[in-house]
């Protein structure tokens, strides 16, 4: 059943399209603040289509990122108390009581740390505003941490360029079922 081809040539159209580079500022001003998708899934097919605008793309996804993280930070400050109820059903709960103890213990390289690796950001970019964190070491690690993580994607991207599309390209479907089987194995795992 072929699966991931069809969705994978889809990404890639999208990227090529003209909105493309607003769309990935919308994303990442989103999933810092309040959406669940990480702006790496169309930051890389777009550094990859277009490896010449590869540190723009980086640039644009950083910057808005960056935005989105003020804007999480002010729904900690002003709005926890609205927000609090969907951190509870949405499952994120214990990860915000978790970046509390974080910050209680690290500060900035909590969110430097939540900037640059998969966990979720906009747990700490509201947490930091619920802890009223100072607000200059937290631009500072969310731009370093941010911005680490996606030049690190575009470079990645931007370096193996059309060698990495046509890889891709070629093994799509035996990636996308890897992904998927790995993906059902973790949740099998931290269930029992």
């Amino acid at each position: 059943m072929r699966l991931f081809a069809p969705l994978y040539d889809r990404v890639m159209r999208w990227s090529r399209h003209r909105h493309a580079p607003r769309y990935l500022a919308g994303l990442s001003f989103a999933e810092s603040s309040f959406f669940p998708i990480p702006p790496d899934v169309m930051l890389a097919p777009m550094a990859l289509a277009a490896p010449s605008r590869a540190w723009s793309f980086a640039l644009l996804t950083t910057i808005a990122s960056v935005i989105g993280g003020l804007f999480g930070y002010l729904i900690g400050v002003f709005a926890f108390e609205l927000v609090e109820p969907l951190l509870q059903n949405a499952g994120y709960y214990d990860r915000y009581l978790q970046a509390r103890e974080w910050f209680a213990e690290w500060g900035f390289w909590a969110i430097f740390l939540a900037g640059f690796s998969p966990i979720p950001y906009k747990i700490f970019t509201i947490t930091a505003g619920v802890i009223s964190m100072a607000l200059m070491p937290f631009v500072m690690a969310s731009l370093i941490g941010r911005g680490a993580r996606f030049f690190l994607v575009a470079a990645l991207m931007a370096w193996g360029g059309e060698r990495v599309e046509q890889g891709l390209k070629q093994y799509v479907e035996r990636i996308g079922w890897i992904t998927v089987l790995l993906v059902i194995g973790v949740i099998v795992i931290a269930k029992f």
